[in-house]
């Protein structure tokens, strides 16, 4: 889970594996303050959401090209070449889309790709169920309106 959310954050790897250090050293120091009033995975979640915002916050506003390496193979090896490209371009496409959000939409959308009901992510960003849908529906019309408008390149 803390891969994916990193990865809707940072596209560079070696700062991906930085931020998973620091998600997992802020959340070795606050599990003894954990009280149980949410689940153990809305509290990680919500630790990862706070150490990458601050990432956000502190990074410079520079548009970087890099090459997303997905963290695991998942692709089906009965796919031609031509079928592995184009689902890396997608993936690639729908990660800088994602990257493009707001903050606040980044971060219902990473959870709601995650699996996260709308209950633990109103728990996990502190907010309502009615804005984690709010939210997530001007994510969803954002995202879409990024590939609309960056067709895959053909070679």
């Amino acid at each position: 889970m803390l891969h994916h959310i990193i990865n809707g954050f940072e596209a560079i790897p070696a700062l991906q594996d930085e931020l998973f250090q620091d998600i997992a050293l802020s959340v070795w120091r606050a599990l003894p303050k954990f009280k149980q009033q949410a689940s153990v995975k809305t509290y990680i979640a919500r630790i990862a959401h706070n150490v990458l915002a601050t990432h956000v916050s502190k990074a410079v506003k520079k548009v970087k090209t890099v090459e997303i390496t997905p963290q695991h193979d998942l692709e089906d090896i009965r796919q031609t070449p031509y079928q592995q490209l184009d689902q890396q371009q997608r993936q690639q496409k729908l990660a800088q889309a994602i990257r493009s959000l707001k903050l606040a939409q980044r971060q219902v959308l990473t959870l709601a790709l995650e699996g996260m009901s709308y209950q633990e992510m109103a728990e996990t960003l502190a907010i309502s169920v009615n804005l984690v849908g709010v939210r997530l529906q001007r994510a969803k019309t954002a995202v879409t309106q990024h590939l609309a408008l960056q067709p895959l390149e053909v070679e």
